[in-house]
């Protein structure tokens, strides 16, 4: 007889799926990157420079009080509505009322509001393979089930994939673009698709599919690309961001949902989501982040910065040997392991200082990813590690493999 756990099956069940990324998160061999003087770390999309200093002196403006309520508790500002209203009018071209604007402190608190807000038990949430190594978790942790929808080939959505697997138990889907970690922008006419299949299997099974539309990357576009919502094209969305991404700040979590204008039924959701957003642990930002909003949502690492980033690793990466893609947006590469292991791969070149997220974090076995938010600098001083690993991977192939 097992022994009785001290914690919840569905915890227990939460931490199974969370058993490629959560070694990462603990073991040694990656927290000690943090102390490694010679570490060139690619492992997250953590800042390796200082920040903005727009960043610093807008917090520092608003940490002055300007009335006793300033350090109150705080919700979804006014200031801070109208400042993202403001922005999305000015970078989208849409108009979006305040009271539709739900600040949260981050894209992964939003992502946790809406789903607590929408998911019963037994409802079946698709969510995009491969994945931001969350979603699945996230699901669970609402009470669903999670329906894994592979991409096409060229990374791209699949639509004919994503209409298989919609059944009247499906309630929401979860689309992230740009993607991590493939850096797929996905066009416009696979978006219309999208929402024109979602539509009719809304109406055949008389009950809403909501789309849930992850786009903590859609400022972090490269070759002048245009990024266009995947709420364009279907009314019953929510838009979920976070600037983390775009400030290249992630312990400072601020973000929002948005209903679209033509959502419906938008009293009720917005009813819906102030009460999840109280239940999932009070899921609005700190009253500094909502105060400076106004100067926040102007600011931008340099992207250009980031693209002249992407195609000297992607240049040095080929020209070495390596198989790898060049992606749209995002800061991420994902290029093919040597070794057939990926994890063996990147334990390997962690003793070499450099530091990467094997592919099997985001079901991507047999590939590895690459931060670009890594210097110039440690780029330059990784270059001559990955050409030695990749050496050393070609050496260790067999005979019979090179025979055949």
């Amino acid at each position: 007889m097992n022994p009785p756990t001290r914690i919840s099956r569905r915890l227990a069940v939460i931490q199974s799926r969370l058993a490629p990324i959560l070694p990462i998160l603990s073991d040694p061999l990656f927290t000690g990157r943090l102390e490694d003087p010679l570490a060139c770390d690619f492992l997250f999309g953590n800042p390796q420079e200082m920040p903005l200093s727009g960043f610093v002196e807008a917090l520092q403006r608003a940490v002055t009080p300007q009335s006793k309520d300033w350090f109150a508790y705080k919700m979804s500002e006014p200031e801070a509505r109208r400042a993202v209203a403001v922005g999305l009018r000015a970078w989208r071209g849409i108009d979006v009322l305040p009271e539709d604007i739900f600040l949260t402190n981050g894209a992964f608190a939003g992502l946790a509001v809406v789903l607590n807000a929408l998911v019963d038990p037994g409802d079946e949430v698709i969510f995009i393979s491969p994945p931001w190594f969350f979603y699945e978790a996230l699901i669970l942790n609402a009470g669903g089930e999670p329906v894994r929808v592979r991409v096409a080939a060229d990374y791209n959505l699949d639509p004919d994939a994503i209409a298989a697997s919609l059944t009247p138990r499906t309630r929401a889907l979860i689309i992230n673009s740009p993607n991590n970690p493939t850096g797929r922008v996905y066009p416009p006419e696979t978006l219309a698709r999208l929402g024109e299949i979602l539509s009719t299997a809304s109406a055949r099974n008389g009950r809403t599919i909501y789309l849930l539309s992850d786009e903590a990357y859609s400022r972090i576009v490269y070759d002048d690309r245009k990024f266009t919502s995947p709420t364009t094209f279907y009314p019953d969305s929510f838009l979920i961001y976070t600037y983390g991404k775009t400030l290249l700040t992630p312990g400072q979590r601020v973000g929002y949902i948005v209903l679209p204008p033509e959502m419906p039924d938008r009293e009720a959701l917005r009813e819906a989501l102030f009460a999840s957003q109280l239940l999932t642990g009070y899921a609005w930002p700190n009253a500094l982040l909502q105060h400076a909003l106004p100067d926040l949502d102007r600011l931008s690492i340099d992207i250009r910065h980031l693209q002249r980033k992407r195609d000297r690793m992607v240049g040095a990466l080929r020209e070495i040997g390596y198989e790898v893609h060049v992606p749209e947006g995002t800061f991420y590469l994902l290029p093919r392991s040597p070794l057939p292991d990926d994890l063996e791969l990147v334990r390997r070149l962690a003793a070499r200082h450099v530091y990467c997220l094997p592919g099997t974090a985001v079901e991507m076995p047999g590939f590895f990813r690459i931060s670009l938010t890594a210097t110039d600098e440690m780029i330059e001083r990784s270059i001559p590690e990955f050409a030695a690993m990749f050496e050393e991977a070609r050496q260790r192939v067999s005979p019979a493999r090179v025979e055949a």
